[in-house]
């Protein structure tokens, strides 16, 4: 990225800047093939599948993570 452009970014409003980056994660979540992933971060991400299959148990509903957390704020 050319610095006049970052520059540009940079005086976008905060809600802009926010949008572009959920616009950009977006796009690269489109693409996870993609996404670099090292040896080390491959073999914890093995590691944990290999955890949850034997034992799905100790997991937590998505929405009660949630509840948790948006309770803190």
């Amino acid at each position: 990225m050319n610095a006049s452009a970052r520059q540009e970014i940079l005086t976008l409003p905060v809600s802009e800047r926010l949008q572009l980056i959920e616009d950009i994660w977006e796009s690269i979540a489109s693409q996870p093939a993609d996404v670099p992933v090292t040896p080390e971060q491959r073999k914890e991400l093995d590691k944990r599948l290999a955890n949850f299959e034997r034992d799905p148990s100790p997991g937590e509903k998505w929405d009660d993570v949630k509840s948790r957390i948006t309770r803190r704020k």
